[in-house]
């Protein structure tokens, strides 16, 4: 266990509270609001104070994102360990994908300023690497049960493909779905009704395209989808009245 001095510590909690500050800024009100002027006068510092901690506010929503990162991540640990069987851990992971982009909705939302090319190229090479490692353990996590998988037995890789490449699209259909849904106020006029239950459907036909095994019914792989999902809100006490939007 690292022990911090007392330095450390007042750098942590001080940029702890430059992040709680900004979060709800960024979410409410949007990138052009938050400002290091406007912070530095609700923490009642002077702003070069908070530039020892981070050098624009670009820097800060990176933060907030590697946050947010950090929790999905913690998500999909729990989802992947609901099952031994892999294809059923991957669908742990799919109910902790639901869980996260349902019930952990500002975080979701922060997550996605890491795409806008703005602050992405006046962040620091040090933070873009925590993020690239962010990426990389879900990943990790992700493939990992597609090898455990193929050594069961479970599932052969076809056309070439690697573990990751199979993943990705899953990932591809999971996250452009979520993201579509999350932003679209058209959906439901487009025929669209239930996104999450089209996502599953999805997920679905891909797993049993890919000969996943053991092969399951939809009523069946829905059933345990609704199982793991509970499981994930339980253990990260997240009901419908009590939504997560910070970090524990």
């Amino acid at each position: 266990m690292v022990v911090l001095s007392r330095k450390q510590r007042e750098i942590a909690e001080r940029e702890g509270q430059i992040l709680r500050l900004a979060r709800p800024i960024l979410l409410r009100e949007g990138y052009q609001a938050l400002s290091m002027d406007r912070l530095a006068s609700l923490m009642e510092y002077a702003k070069g104070t908070l530039y020892n901690h981070f050098p624009n506010k670009e820097e800060i929503v990176i933060a907030l994102a590697i946050e947010s990162m950090e929790l999905r991540f913690r998500l999909f640990q729990f989802g992947s360990q609901l099952s031994h069987i892999p294809r059923e851990r991957l669908m742990g992971i799919g109910a902790a994908c639901e869980v996260y982009t349902q019930a952990c909705t500002d975080h979701f939302a922060i997550e996605e300023w890491i795409r806008n090319s703005t602050i992405w190229d006046k962040s620091s090479p040090r933070r873009q690497e925590l993020i690239q490692q962010c990426e990389s353990r879900c990943m990790g996590v992700v493939s990992g049960i597609v090898r455990d998988a193929m050594m069961a037995g479970d599932l052969a890789l076809r056309d070439g493909l690697s573990p990751e490449e199979i993943i990705f699209g899953f990932w591809a259909l999971n996250y452009g779905s979520q993201v579509l849904a999350a932003t679209s106020p058209s959906l439901a006029k487009l025929g669209i009704t239930d996104a999450p239950k089209a996502i599953r459907h999805h997920c679905y036909t891909l797993m049993n395209g890919f000969g996943w095994q053991p092969l399951l019914g939809v009523e069946e792989q829905f059933q345990k989808m609704d199982q793991f999902h509970q499981a994930i809100r339980t253990e990260f006490n997240l009901n419908e009245t009590n939504l997560l939007t910070t970090t524990n």
